[in-house]
């Protein structure tokens, strides 16, 4: 509960449909997202996010003593150009852009 209210405060600024030019946070979200799936299942070749899907929301609170800068989510494929079903992501960004986590879950 202690990071839901700090979070959910922080998507009032949210701002939907973001490019991945207009926001670098997304493509070090899409890497780091990459390698750890990868970790997982090295058959995995690419991870495409959908940016019409996307809610980028600036914040200004912490998990633990991690400060989060921005929260990014929506869905996202896991491999470009396959007729698959859309996965759900969220991501943590932190100070200086570094990515904190990287989530994806099925629908």
């Amino acid at each position: 509960m202690r990071i839901v209210l700090p979070l959910a405060a922080a998507l009032i600024a949210a701002i939907p449909a973001a490019s991945a030019q207009d926001v670098p946070e997304i493509e070090a979200c899409r890497t780091s997202g990459l390698i750890a799936l990868k970790e997982r299942s090295p058959s995995i070749r690419d991870v495409y996010i959908d940016e019409d899907s996307l809610t980028v929301a600036k914040a200004n609170t912490k998990v633990e003593d991690t400060p989060i800068r921005t929260v990014i989510f929506g869905e996202a494929y896991l491999e470009k150009g396959k007729k698959e079903k859309p996965h759900r992501f969220v991501c943590l960004i932190g100070e200086k852009g570094k990515v904190v986590l990287t989530f994806f879950t099925e629908r």
